[in-house]
């Protein structure tokens, strides 16, 4: 048995999400767009090329997918190279600076209210994001 109201379940959009297709209709790097919501958390895709800037993010973890290509995650005390089909979690408070020689692809996983530059606020900064 269904446990929400049949009322409601005229409310509810339920469908699948192709990340190829999504990813296709943008071209500008280091701009998230939100393309799912849950729980507070926002479903994201990103196109990285070049080097982002050092930042944390305070109260948020940030899990960085990586649907096409590959990039490197500096960390003050190492690099962390992600290929397609990985993924890494970034703890809250970890300063790191994401960098890709090579455009790469990106869906991120983080609550609705992480920043992208997190403690940082500059020209890459992006307070509204768009829907796809």
């Amino acid at each position: 048995m269904c446990s929400i109201p049949i009322t409601e379940i005229n409310f509810i959009v339920m469908q699948t999400i192709n990340l190829s297709e999504k990813l296709s209709l943008f071209t500008d790097h280091f701009n998230p767009r939100v393309v799912g919501e849950l729980n507070g958390q926002q479903v994201k895709l990103v196109k990285f090329k070049g080097e982002f800037v050092w930042h944390h993010h305070d109260g948020e973890d940030e899990l960085f997918y990586v649907v096409k290509g590959s990039f490197d995650m500096h960390l003050r005390d190492k690099v962390i190279t992600i290929n397609a089909g990985e993924f890494l979690i970034m703890p809250r408070g970890v300063e790191h600076k994401p960098v890709a020689t090579e455009e790469v692809e990106i869906m991120l996983f983080e609550p609705a209210t992480t920043l992208n530059t997190g403690n940082v606020q500059n020209e890459l900064t992006k307070k509204e994001l768009k829907h796809l």
